[in-house]
C-alpha cells in the first residue's frame, strides 16, 4: 500500500490548526493511498501544541506524528525536520492555515501515480478553481519571483512560491536543503531543476488567502531573501 506523507510546519496556528487537520482527515486519496501526517511545531508561543495534542487524542486511528522545535528556527527548518521523518513514497507540503485545500491532493498525485511526474507544483495562477482576491503587489511580487527563478532554472513554472509541492519522497530526501525560513521555495526549486531527467509538472489549485490580520506571516523582507536565494542557488552546485 502506497503512502502520502503530509508535512505541516506550524507556528502560532492554535486557533485554526484543528480545522486543517480535520480537512486532511476527511480526504480520501486515489488508489487507496494511505496518509501519514507529520506536524512540526516551530516553538509556537500560543496553544498550538495543546490543539495538536487534543486532535491526536481524539483521532488516534490516524497516523499522526508530532515533533517540536524548542526554539523558533523558521518554516524551512520545520520542513527539513518533517521531510527527514517521512516514510511515505510521496510527500506533500501543507501549511497549517486554511489557504490551501487538502481536497486537491489527488490533483497533484495524479501525474505522479500515472508515472508521468516526479514533482508536481500546485499553481495558484492557473486553472478555474476559486482564488480569493487580496493584494495586488503581493501577486506582482510572486509573479516576479517566479519569473526570476525561471530565468535561472530554465523552467516555465507559473507559481514557484506555492506551498503545494508534491515530491517522490526519495527525491526530496536526497536534496541537501539549507534555508531555514521562507527561502525554502526558491532553494528547492533551484535544486530540483538541476536533477538530471527530473520530470516536473504543474496543476491548477484553489487559493483561500489570508490577510495579515487573519494571520498571514510572509512580508517584503522574505521577498528580498527569496531574490537572494534565487541568485545564490542558481550558481551553486
Amino acid at each position: 500500500m502506497k503512502k502520502l506523507s503530509i508535512v505541516i510546519p506550524a507556528y502560532n496556528e492554535g486557533p485554526s490548526i484543528h480545522l486543517i487537520l480535520n480537512k486532511i482527515k476527511s480526504v480520501i486519496l486515489l488508489n487507496n493511498i494511505e496518509k501519514e501526517i507529520i506536524i512540526v511545531n516551530d516553538a509556537s508561543k500560543d496553544d498550538t501544541e495543546k490543539a495538536i495534542q487534543e486532535f491526536i487524542k481524539d483521532n488516534n486511528e490516524l497516523n499522526v506524528r508530532y515533533y517540536k522545535h524548542e526554539t523558533n528556527k523558521g518554516k524551512g527548518a520545520a520542513l527539513h525536520t518533517g521531510i527527514s521523518k517521512a516514510t511515505g513514497e510521496y510527500l506533500i507540503i501543507q501549511d497549517a492555515d486554511l489557504e490551501y485545500d487538502p481536497n486537491e491532493y489527488n490533483d497533484l498525485l495524479k501525474p505522479v501515480v500515472a508515472g508521468f511526474a516526479d514533482v508536481v507544483y500546485g499553481s495558484r495562477f492557473m486553472g478555474g478553481n476559486p482564488h480569493r482576491i487580496l493584494f495586488f503587489w503581493h501577486t506582482i511580487g510572486n509573479r516576479f519571483l517566479t519569473l526570476l527563478s525561471n530565468v535561472f532554472t530554465n523552467l516555465n513554472l507559473t507559481d514557484m512560491e506555492t506551498c503545494y509541492k508534491l515530491f517522490k519522497t526519495d527525491i526530496i530526501q536526497g536534496i541537501a536543503l539549507k534555508e531555514n525560513r521562507f527561502g525554502f521555495e526558491p532553494e528547492v526549486t533551484a535544486k530540483i531543476s538541476k536533477i538530471k531527467n527530473i520530470r516536473i509538472y504543474e496543476v491548477g489549485i484553489s487559493y483561500y488567502g489570508r490577510t495579515y490580520e487573519e494571520g498571514k506571516k510572509i512580508g517584503w523582507k522574505d521577498g528580498v531573501r527569496a531574490i537572494y536565494c534565487i541568485l545564490k542557488y542558481a550558481f551553486k552546485k
